[in-house]
């Protein structure tokens, strides 16, 4: 072992050339225009986010403004938009009065053709395209209500409806579970409704009563980007801002706010009612998944009823997904045991062995102020299912995990044997609990764990039963590549050759590559 000094900037800018993929050009918290790819036609279709790497989504969904050459459809407030519903054809536009109110449910009818069917406010020119719109913007909007079943019903097979501008909302303190129902338990291909977009719209629950679900997406060919989700809470059940699990996908959410306390984000949940199928080609991008501190008990801002809180994003029947240039924030142990992220395949109701979660690429996000981050298991652990492969976590930024916002402060743990595992060119910053957890039961195939930047918290890889470092390695990660990584306050002696090791310097809270480097103006480096 040898020891020497190099500057903060050298160590954690040249050590790790590939980190700088943390936050991409692409990546807009605030809803801010930012650069990304041409909306029809995704630049990773088609390939693996790398040489041997999970495969990235196949197709993706369009959601550039169809041209509509028919009728334009106008629909004053206090007058019926049922009925220009069922008297619209596919190319027709439906406007609608920015500031009145529609009550439904709306039901979108199955019809003949692929043109599409616009809805959209009078006032859409107010609200720029490619820009996230916020409650702010309601004045811009028509209110959809409704005080029971959904606010909008897909039809089996509808297809080719586009929302743009539009605020939907259940009733003045009403609960509903799907405030948007897009498919639910159609057990034919044919019957399951496609090619549905919501564009710069604001979807929120009742603030006092909650809303169980924004958008059950159980279809394919569906969007949701540029639009606001909020409110959607339950007490003593799950809820989420979009969650599918009988769509084929394609399925694409960008450029969102989504709120909801259960899993603000789920795939999966629920037995498919079409046999085999797998949701998937999900692009998950340029988002903001954030719990409001009005939901924690015990924090200053704690509103007073305890939503049932789990977790910020789940997968559980998923393929071929990639989520990149996201916001995650704010999760904390209630219901769960606080991890922000888990992949875990569940064969929800016993019907669904082929449930799996695979081909998933996690790159380019920032998870903050959470209990833990990762969780993932590589099998159901109470029914049948396929085995969790091909998971890439690469470039992203964890801070402020642990600590006050209770948990084990993990970053990673791994349970029941998963394959391909790899853990890439992140850098995380944590004040209580090791860097990965390997689990008691099967060991994991093909994991690798490179050129990453954390605190070791003198936990460090640990298994049930197996020392820190080496043994834990040898037992639940076997053959399994770590080299590369910078690890604050390790012992070289517990990890193999080709780590870097420092014991003076702990990343501040919430800094990003270029302010870590800053706190710090040397270091202190053991490569083992």
């Amino acid at each position: 072992m040898r020891a020497f000094v190099m500057p903060a900037t050298t160590v954690l800018l040249a050590l790790l050339a590939g980190v700088a993929s943390f936050v991409p050009p692409n990546f807009a918290p605030n809803g801010a225009t930012a650069v990304k790819p041409d909306a029809g036609q995704s630049a990773t279709q088609g390939g693996r986010s790398d040489a041997s790497g999970p495969e990235l989504p196949r197709a993706r969904v369009d959601t550039r403004e169809p041209a509509t050459s028919g009728r334009t459809i106008h629909v004053p407030a206090g007058e019926s938009l049922q009925a220009a519903l069922d008297a619209a054809q596919p190319g027709d536009r439906i406007t609608l009065e920015a500031g009145a109110t529609y009550e439904g449910p709306f039901r979108l009818p199955s019809k003949s053709g692929d043109g599409w069917i616009v809805i959209a406010s009078n006032q859409i020119a107010e609200l720029p395209a490619d820009r996230r719109v916020g409650p702010s913007d309601a004045g811009h909007m028509p209110r959809l209500i409704a005080a029971s079943k959904s606010a909008i019903i897909a039809d089996s097979g509808a297809h080719h409806y586009r929302f743009a501008g539009v605020e939907v909302t259940p009733a003045n303190g009403e609960f509903l579970h799907n405030l948007i129902e897009l498919g639910s338990d159609d057990a034919h291909l044919t019957d399951i409704p496609h090619h549905v977009v919501f564009d710069r719209s604001y979807i929120h629950g009742d603030p006092k009563k909650g809303t169980r679900r924004g958008i059950a997406m159980n279809g394919r060919d569906m969007a949701v980007v540029n639009s606001h989700l909020s409110d959607f809470k339950e007490v003593g059940a799950d809820s989420q801002a979009i969650s599918g699990w009988n769509g084929p996908g394609p399925f694409r959410i960008e450029n969102n706010y989504l709120e909801a306390a259960g899993e603000n984000v789920m795939f999966g949940g629920a037995d498919p009612a079409v046999n085999g199928l797998v949701p998937s080609d999900i692009e998950i991008i340029r988002n903001h998944l954030r719990k409001p501190l009005a939901w924690k008990l015990g924090d200053p801002a704690y509103a007073g009823t305890p939503w049932t809180v789990k977790n910020l994003f789940e997968l559980k029947n998923a393929r071929r997904v990639l989520v990149e240039g996201n916001l995650l924030e704010h999760n904390w142990p209630h219901a769960q045991n606080g991890f922000a992220i888990l992949f875990t395949p569940r064969n929800q109701d016993g019907g669904a062995p082929w449930s799996v979660v695979e081909d998933v690429t996690f790159r380019g996000n920032v998870v903050r102020r959470v209990a833990a981050g990762f969780n993932v298991l590589g099998r159901d652990d109470i029914q049948e299912s396929r085995q969790t492969r091909r998971i890439a976590i690469h470039g992203n930024l964890l801070t402020e995990v642990g600590g006050k916002w209770g948990g084990n402060g993990r970053l990673f743990q791994l349970l029941n044997g998963t394959a391909g595992v790899s853990i890439v060119n992140n850098t995380a910053e944590h004040t209580t609990g090791g860097i990965a957890f390997g689990g008691d039961h099967d060991p994991h195939a093909g994991f690798a764990f490179q050129n990453n930047i954390m605190p070791d918290n003198g936990a460090g890889f640990i298994g049930s039963g197996t020392a820190t470092g080496k043994p834990s390695l040898d037992r639940y990660f076997p053959g399994a590549v770590v080299n590369g990584n910078v690890f604050i306050g390790g012992t070289p002696d517990h990890y193999p050759p080709g780590n870097y090791f420092t014991r003076d310097a702990t990343p501040r809270a919430g800094a990003d590559i270029r302010a870590l480097s800053k706190t710090i103006s040397e270091v202190v480096l053991w490569q083992n």
